[in-house]
């Protein structure tokens, strides 16, 4: 299971966003997990760190409509 800063780790790293000199070691953690993998200078996305990145997406999606569907309940 990724911890919330790997998982932020792997959205920046997908959006081609730049991050500090502080989270690469973390970097390392993820590319021994076989989430990301190194091509030159720049890090990308495993399959496995695409799908870890989509299905947390996909968690967070569920979760706002569960709390959607209980607020209208709520309302009635």
């Amino acid at each position: 299971m990724l911890r919330d800063e790997q998982l932020s780790i792997l959205r920046d790293i997908s959006q081609s966003i730049a991050f500090a000199d502080d989270r690469q070691g973390k970097i390392g953690e993820l590319i021994a997990g076989g989430y990301v993998m190194k091509d030159g200078d720049l890090f990308e996305l495993t399959a496995k760190g695409v799908t870890a990145v989509e299905e947390h997406a996909a968690s967070l999606g569920a979760d706002d409509a569960e709390q959607a569907s209980a607020s209208s309940d709520r309302l009635i």
